[in-house]
């Protein structure tokens, strides 16, 4: 079977395990089904994910001009405690800003490689636990807006990491974590403008995937580089495929990127 496919990340579902669905031009391949199968993959070139124009990938899916531009790649994206849509202050396009920003966010602890903080609106949850390839995530705050997430995120990275191991997180390492200690930390450590939003204590949610055969040495695809590929897919975590031969793909670092797609 061939499909095609501008790449953009795949979207999940939580399952035991994980449900894996990659769009491929009006079809889905469901690639929690491929494992143990052959898929090769061909770059065929790239396309802005914004502009649709063919040009050059700058990141996160974008060309360069689109990327200095649309609020979709703003710096509030990744550093929440920059948003100002709570002020009625623009940053790229007040609109969209106040759209994403001013909707609850949830601040979590999540364990992949280690334990590590992090943001997301409360609509995507579980699914960016799923995309970090954490293992366990608990819920710790829900604030009304993503400044707020933004605030308590910098607080809490004085004593929690803020950033994912990935080589160990597809190596399956992760270290053993008492959640009642960690909880401990994060009230302690918590702003006490923020204590109103803490959530109640509960369980971490235990999160599995489907995955064969982890690798021992991580060697990652670059398309540019090595356009084209094929290998025996052992699992899927994260946002990445995992194959036979410890090769290992991120599809959302490749988001852009159109490939043709070969399953046998």
């Amino acid at each position: 079977m061939t499909f095609r496919s501008l790449l953009q990340k795949m979207t999940t579902e939580i399952h035991t395990p994980v449900r894996y669905f990659l769009d491929c031009e009006g079809d889905v391949l469901l690639l929690h089904d491929c494992l143990g199968r052959q898929l090769s993959l061909e770059l065929e070139g790239t396309q802005c994910l914004n502009c649709h124009k063919e040009k050059p990938i700058f990141r996160q899916g974008f060309c360069q001009s689109c990327f200095f531009e649309i609020p979709q790649a703003a710096d509030w994206i990744m550093r929440p405690e920059l948003s100002k849509a709570h002020l009625d202050i623009e940053d790229r396009d007040l609109t969209y800003e106040k759209k994403v920003q001013l909707q609850p966010h949830i601040v979590y602890l999540a364990l992949s490689s280690h334990l590590k903080v992090g943001i997301t609106r409360k609509s995507q949850v579980p699914t960016r636990w799923i995309d970090q390839g954490a293992h366990q995530a608990l819920s710790m705050l829900e604030v009304p807006n993503r400044y707020l997430s933004g605030v308590a995120e910098v607080a809490m990275k004085e004593i929690f990491s803020d950033k994912t191991n990935w080589r160990k997180m597809l190596q399956n390492e992760k270290e053993a974590v008492d959640w009642s200690v960690a909880r401990a930390q994060f009230v302690t450590q918590l702003p006490e403008e923020l204590t109103p939003y803490l959530q109640p204590e509960q369980s971490p949610m235990e999160i599995h995937y489907p995955v064969n055969q982890f690798p021992q040495k991580v060697k990652s695809l670059n398309l540019n580089k090595t356009p084209n590929y094929a290998g025996k897919l052992v699992g899927v975590k994260g946002q990445y495929l995992l194959f036979e031969d410890q090769t290992v793909f991120n599809v959302r670092s490749n988001e852009g990127y159109r490939l043709k797609i070969g399953v046998a």
